[in-house]
């Protein structure tokens, strides 16, 4: 869909000195963050409000998902300083909940997890209260894997199903629509006690009857939180936007999965699956 974009999707930048210490310090640390990798639109607002969601295990992923900003090619060495760089910077932020996400990493055996429980390890000893959100690849749903992440003390634990089946071959190929789901069940099994998440972009051809069924495949497995929010073209070289959803529509989704009996669900334009994540699990 060519043209500009409708008014409901117009951002103002907040002030840029605040921004611009949040990404002072992530550079002194050698850290990425989705926020910039991903070409967030909520990326000023968070960083002006002292958040971030940290990326880890680098900035080039081993897959190549046609919605996705993040660059595809062979990945990057793992930076065994990174977990304590990451906590640094939890700690000179001041952060009280802190989100990890990273690429997808199927080039290493364990699919990064040993990294992820690294990170949780040395954000809990600057202070057990701290509340961690990971949004982690599917780990081509190892349950050795998942089994071992679901050991390490984070609170909520966030897989994005990020379209309706019939899309994925088109929009995420190297992915599958019952595998994700599968992880989302396996966590929360061997893991009663988490939160469970997952994400929706709009705006990709998907039909309404599609969206719901979605909703209604996660909460057949006790997925806690949804957040679903308008896909928006990174590049000419990524999908087009189909469609731009009408706030409205956004709403009547927020409806829908209230009454399915999600905990929460932020449903407009701008949401992403780490914006305002604080929020939902309060």
């Amino acid at each position: 869909m060519k043209g500009k974009f409708p008014e409901w999707l117009k951002k103002r930048l907040p002030a840029q000195e605040k921004w611009m210490q949040v990404e002072d310090i992530l550079d002194d640390l050698k850290l990425n963050t989705v926020c910039q990798s991903a070409h967030c639109p909520n990326q000023g607002e968070c960083f002006a409000n002292n958040t971030a969601t940290f990326m880890i295990l680098g900035k080039i992923c081993s897959r190549n998902c046609r919605f996705c900003a993040v660059t595809s090619a062979e990945p990057e060495k793992v930076d065994p300083d990174e977990p304590a760089n990451l906590a640094e910077a939890v700690k000179s932020l001041n952060l009280r909940y802190v989100v990890i996400t990273s690429v997808t990493r199927d080039d290493l055996a364990d699919g990064g997890v040993s990294q992820f429980i690294r990170v949780v390890e040395e954000v809990k000893k600057i202070d057990k209260n701290i509340k961690v959100e990971l949004l982690t690849p599917d780990f081509q749903g190892e349950e050795k894997i998942l089994k071992r992440l679901a050991k390490a003390e984070f609170e909520v634990f966030n897989h994005n199903i990020e379209t309706v089946p019939t899309l994925y071959n088109e929009v995420r190929p190297e992915a599958d629509y019952q595998r994700s789901l599968d992880v989302l069940e396996k966590m929360k099994n061997y893991k009663p006690s988490l939160y469970t998440k997952s994400g929706l972009m709009l705006g990709l051809g998907e039909k309404e009857v599609e969206v719901i069924k979605v909703m209604e495949d996660l909460r057949e497995i006790n997925v806690d939180i949804l957040t679903i929010g308008q896909y928006l073209q990174p590049s000419k070289e990524h999908l087009e936007v189909k469609e731009f959803i009408r706030p409205e529509k956004f709403a009547e989704y927020k409806k829908n999965g209230e009454k399915l009996g999600f905990k929460s669900v932020v449903s407009e334009p701008f949401s992403r699956s780490s914006y305002h994540a604080s929020k939902s699990v309060e």
